[in-house]
């Protein structure tokens, strides 16, 4: 499956949605649409975030899975939330 551009590949900004459609009627819908903060993260933030959710947010089981200390997941957590609250205030 191919990621989804979220950075310009000519100037490096952020892009933008302008067009959604539906494949069973072919309606499209255009506009300039922001990306949710949670696609502009990379594919590694993505999948810790959906690891958090698959351990029930569980901090010891994620380290034990990921091979790596508590801290340093608690860490990689920290960094990940600061992130997104610069993404949300962005917008």
């Amino acid at each position: 499956m191919a990621k989804l551009p979220v950075i310009c590949p000519s100037c490096e900004s952020s892009l933008n949605v302008s067009q959604l459609s539906c494949p069973e009627c072919n309606t499209s819908v255009n506009g300039n649409f922001p990306l949710p903060v949670y696609l502009q993260l990379s594919q590694d933030e993505q999948s810790f975030i959906l690891q958090f959710f698959l351990t029930s947010g569980s901090l010891k089981q994620m380290a034990s899975q990921m091979g790596i200390s508590y801290p340093t997941v608690r860490n990689r957590l920290d960094d990940l939330i600061e992130k997104i609250k610069q993404l949300q205030q962005q917008h």
